[in-house]
This record gives C-alpha cells, structure tokens and sequence, in this order.
C-alpha cells in the first residue's frame, strides 16, 4: 500500500527554516522531520512513498536523489571523476516525488498525484505531525468501516497548565499542559479509498473543507480516535519542544 505525504506547504509559521526549505526538510535531531515520518510508516512495512511537492520542492528531490551517496562512504577520484562508494546502508524505500504546483490546494496536491497513487487503497498524512499510532490498527479500523475516508483523530496538548481552585481560592490540583478540553482535531494519518478523487473539484479544491464537508454529508467519513501522544511542528517553538523530546532518547513516534 502507498503512502501518500503532502509536502508543499509554505510552512509561514515557521519561517525562521522555512525561507530556505520546505517545512517537512526542518531537522529533528539532524534529519528531516518528513524522515522520521517514513520511519514510523516503514518500521509497519509500507515503504513505497509519493510525496507531493510544492513550495522549494526541489530542496526535497535533492535530499533523496543524493541519499543513497550521503547514506555510504564513498571514495572519489578527481582525476577522472569516478566514485566508488563502499559501506553503506539505506532504506528499502521507493519514493515518487510529484511537483503538485506552488498554490496548489490539499485536496488539488492528491487530485494531480492520481496516476501514480491508481485505484487502490492507501495511506495519507501530512508532512509535519509525529505521533505513536498504530498504522496496522488504524488500517483494520478503516477496513471495518468501510468508509471513503478515515482521519486519525487526536487531542492536542494544553499549552498551558490548568488549576483546579476551590471557592476560597485554594489550588486543588494542577495538571502541566493538559489534554485540550475534550477537543479532537485532525492529526493526519488517514486511510483513503480511490473514490477520494470523486469529491476533488479543481487544484483549488480543500481536503480539509470541502472535500470533508462532502464526505460527511454522505456518510463517508469516520475518524480513528488516537488516544496516545501526537505533534505538530507548526512553529519554531515545536521545532524546539521535538528536538527537546527527541534529545531524551526516548521520543515517542521512535518505534524503529
């Protein structure tokens, strides 16, 4: 089954990185978080990737064309320009990489890319958010269900901390950064039947808007809830906190 990643994003919240890359290329802990995204996708055995491009695309299509090289030791003779690469481990990854257009909306991004994607169920996430789900699980959920579309539904964290104060003004109890008051929002991994492309008008057309709001009126749509840890990087300060998280050695989405 593919995976399907969109990756084209201006990524403005984050432009500290983002005016000289794409946002999935901003390091956590020295590789692209779009990296540790395919990590997690790979260590459940899906290894075929179409990632949809966009803004600086090419920053993207540079990174995996000069992987396998980056990834060996490599000896290079100047004279006659011969390299000879020696140790080297890679991933078993098949990659597509589709320019999708600058502008190009959520739900345009995968209309283009449907001649590579075919009609058949696969995987769609977005190329900034980290998580510990179970793909396997998620996928037996979709199965069950039957449905066009299955987004994973997450609650983010508090930002900040919350107090629980008696009448007097006494603190009763205080939870650090707490679950978002019942709150569930989309956090990506999806699972997507091929008849998604009959709900895509134009490259104008929004996954998130019009294409959902399309599905649930015909009862397409069912979410998976996730209840373990998930994160976007949105700002620099998510950058910061997955870098943070990651520097424990025991990052959550490190499965592998």
């Amino acid at each position: 089954m593919k995976v399907v990643i969109l990756a084209g994003g201006y990524g403005t919240r984050l432009t500290e990185e983002t005016d000289i890359k794409p946002k999935p290329m901003v390091e956590i802990g020295g590789k692209p978080i779009l990296w540790h995204i395919m990590k997690l996708y790979s260590y459940y055995g899906y290894n075929e990737f179409i990632i949809l491009l966009g803004y600086k695309g090419y920053v993207i299509k540079e990174y995996f064309y000069n992987y396998f090289v980056h990834q060996s030791d490599i000896t290079i003779n100047l004279k006659n320009n011969r390299i000879k690469t020696h140790s080297n481990f890679s991933e078993p990854w098949i990659v597509t990489l589709v320019d999708t257009g600058i502008d190009t909306q959520t739900a345009g991004r995968i209309k283009r890319a449907q001649q590579y994607i075919g009609n058949e169920t696969f995987m769609l996430t977005y190329g900034d958010g980290l998580s510990d789900i179970d793909i396997n699980e998620l996928l037996e959920f979709h199965k069950k269900n039957r449905k066009t579309l299955t987004i994973t539904a997450v609650q983010p964290e508090g930002r900040y901390g919350k107090m629980e104060i008696s009448y007097d003004g006494q603190i009763i109890d205080f939870i650090e950064k707490p679950k978002g008051d019942g709150v569930w929002i989309n956090g990506g991994f999806m699972v997507v039947e091929p008849q998604i492309f009959n709900y895509i008008d134009n490259d104008m057309s929004i996954l998130e808007t019009e294409v959902m709001e399309k599905l649930i009126r015909a009862k397409e749509l069912f979410a998976y809830k996730h209840k373990g840890s998930w994160k976007c990087m949105d700002t620099l300060r998510d950058k910061i906190i997955l870098n943070q998280i990651w520097n424990t050695k025991n990052p959550f989405w490190k499965m592998w």
